[in-house]
């Protein structure tokens, strides 16, 4: 049976290829994008099926206008992918106020907004998907990343707190976590860089260098993972993708548990009973 999809983030990467998945088997999308003309050929191939929305997910009244847009045109709202989000590049000490504004204004409280105005809807259903777009540097660190690492760590606390709230509702929800992929994620129009301290130019340097030959995964080979994780009946609460996003993972977490092992004397001790 077709599903209606509201996709944030439509107009290229991964939001382009799966908008364009979802249409080919059926599904009707609605595609939120800042620039519609992106979407042109597309919308008069899939008339039918596709609903383009311009949309600014920074503007929390449009984002409520545009799910009940939404959910006027095609009856109801099934899935709802927060996918609209940038990247930054920066040491922490580069840093300025507006970059991190603009980070958490985009990554975080856009998807907050399009995800509180979605609730009533698929309440009322009783039935719903919420599956929002994360990273595996919501999960792991490395340097230069740690404003979108910031983002992503606090989208995962946010959705998964959902989770809990909204499974008595029939709603499910899912945190997408892909590592590398060559989409145009690099380029200017999805990466802010931060005015550079030169004292960190070393680490740049072995940044760029570790992206260059990076095996980085082919974006059109998620496709078929987001069309199975819509369909399931028991979504999972995370979905890692790409082939190194869980060793990765796991060793991350095998040395905070090692860890919080070697001090959990202290800790304990620290609890005063």
């Amino acid at each position: 049976m077709a599903k209606t999809i509201f996709i944030t983030g439509a107009s290229r990467g991964f939001g382009r290829i799966w908008t364009e998945a979802f249409l080919r088997r059926g599904d009707n999308v609605v595609a939120a994008v800042r620039n519609p003309e992106t979407l042109t050929e597309l919308a008069e191939e899939f008339s039918l099926n596709l609903l383009v929305i311009k949309l600014d997910v920074t503007d929390r009244s449009e984002s409520f206008k545009a799910i009940q847009t939404a959910k006027k045109h095609f009856g109801t709202i099934d899935v709802l992918i927060n996918n609209a989000g940038f990247g930054h590049i920066g040491a922490i000490e580069e840093l300025n106020e507006k970059d991190v504004r603009a980070q958490f204004e985009t990554n975080v409280l856009g998807s907050l907004g399009t995800i509180q105005a979605v609730l009533p809807i698929m309440r009322e259903q009783y039935s719903g998907h919420i599956i929002q777009l994360s990273s595996a540097l919501g999960l792991n660190t490395i340097s230069l990343m740690g404003l979108y690492s910031a983002t992503k760590f606090a989208i995962e606390g946010l959705t998964e707190t959902l989770a809990g709230e909204v499974r008595g509702f029939g709603i499910n929800v899912t945190i997408v976590e892909p590592t590398g992929y060559s989409t145009d994620f690099f380029k200017a129009t999805s990466l802010a860089l931060s005015e550079s301290i030169p004292v960190y130019d070393s680490i740049k340097k072995d940044f760029y260098d570790l992206n260059i030959v990076q095996n980085f995964g082919k974006p059109a080979a998620t496709a078929n993972a987001i069309l199975s994780l819509v369909d399931s009946e028991n979504p999972p609460l995370r979905l890692l993708l790409g082939k190194n996003a869980y060793s990765w993972t796991k060793q991350t977490y095998e040395e905070r548990l090692k860890t919080w092992e070697l001090w959990q004397d202290v800790a304990v001790a620290a609890h005063g009973q």
